[in-house]
């Protein structure tokens, strides 16, 4: 074995150790997540706090440089009530059907106390320090098959992972309201890395000959930036239906009620169409970048195969998934289709993109199959 060889043995070795490592800090942030949603389960009293606060105006004459001490929030809203400490109040956002009430956005997972909060942030600091890992085993290995790291499952699967978890952490850069996208991210990235390196895993290789080619870096690379901002539109479209559930139970106080544990959870998300607002922005956004990438994997395939389209199971799916999408962005802008309809439309669509990627890679025969690999 020359050298460069042995070397290149040597980084796909420190892949694995920096993927196994960002597993492991991926599960300390999910123990930590965890801990957020059950400490920042309010009692009735941190609730009544919470409900109180929304009351609380600023004092018609403070003294000269007096100040609220202990204040957490730019709304000066913080109290607290019979030792709960509850940070700022929700924001208020009009419920999707029309001639509906204003329905408040949900505290967040920490449940509007400073315990929950604290291990929030901590669940969060964990998450960076596992995506630094995660990103650094990804690199490692393009390193050390001096190619896009994208040439087989267990590749794609781990990039896609970290594409997903960084969208996420760019949207907090952003000052978005996405905090409560971190335990169900964090859940699915594990599982996702559990899958790549039990089941999926390849030994770091050359590509086929087809996949030579400046092609895979532009149309790979948009597919698995697509997947994971369609991910995030899709966990939003599934809370929503969650949601609206929830309160319409509440609209209808002579209906079934939620209970207890119900209530818990998703009295702290954000309104039903908040999370709507958030799916149906995500999916628009990210739908031109997928047209983008099955138009560029067109242009590959004339390359490599000598045809821009041969109805390839991969090929065929990618565009039901595309049509998919298209008729959510379409019902999502028709009136008699927002809400509900489409929320499902947008959970079948990204439904599709898993098919896509699971079942048509791995069982059906393709030039696009990526089984035995």
């Amino acid at each position: 074995m020359n050298l460069a060889a042995a070397a290149n043995e040597t980084l796909a070795h420190y892949s694995n150790v920096l993927v196994y490592s960002a597993m492991a800090i991926y599960t300390l942030a999910f123990v930590a997540h965890m801990a957020e949603w059950v400490f920042g389960s309010r009692s009735k009293v941190g609730r009544t706090a919470a409900a109180l606060t929304t009351e609380v105006t600023a004092p018609a004459a403070a003294p000269a440089g007096s100040a609220q001490k202990g204040a957490r929030s730019s709304s000066g809203a913080d109290a607290c009530i019979g030792g709960t400490a509850v940070l700022e109040r929700p924001k208020v956002v009009t419920r999707t059907a029309a001639g509906g009430p204003d329905v408040p956005d949900g505290p967040g997972a920490h449940g509007g106390t400073e315990k929950g909060d604290l291990y929030g942030r901590i669940a969060i600091s964990l998450t960076v320090l596992a995506w630094a890992l995660h990103v650094g085993g990804i690199v490692t290995r393009a390193v050390s098959v001096q190619r896009a790291p994208w040439g087989n499952m267990y590749e794609f699967s781990t990039t896609l992972g970290g594409a997903a978890v960084t969208a996420y952490l760019v949207l907090l850069l952003l000052k978005k309201n996405v905090r409560w996208l971190g335990l169900p991210l964090v859940t699915t990235v594990l599982l996702d890395l559990g899958l790549a390196v039990s089941v999926l895993y390849t030994a770091s290789d050359q590509l086929v000959p087809a996949l030579h080619s400046y092609w895979l870096w532009i149309h790979v690379s948009c597919a698995i930036l697509s997947g994971a901002v369609l991910y995030l539109g899709a966990v939003a479209s599934l809370l929503f239906l969650f949601r609206d559930r929830h309160e319409a139970k509440l609209a209808d106080p002579d209906g079934p009620q939620p209970g207890n544990f119900a209530t818990s959870v998703l009295e702290r998300l954000p309104s039903a169409a908040s999370l709507d607002k958030f799916a149906y922005r995500v999916n628009a956004t990210v739908f031109p970048l997928w047209t983008f990438t099955i138009i560029a994997g067109a242009i590959w395939a004339e390359a490599a195969w000598g045809r821009y389209w041969g109805w390839d199971p991969k090929e065929v799916w990618s565009f039901i998934t595309w049509v998919a999408y298209a008729c959510y962005l379409h019902a999502r802008a028709t009136v008699g289709w927002k809400g509900r309809k489409a929320a499902w439309l947008g959970v079948i669509a990204f439904v599709c993109y898993l098919f896509n990627y699971f079942i048509v890679n791995i069982f059906v025969t393709g030039l696009h199959s990526y089984a035995g690999v």
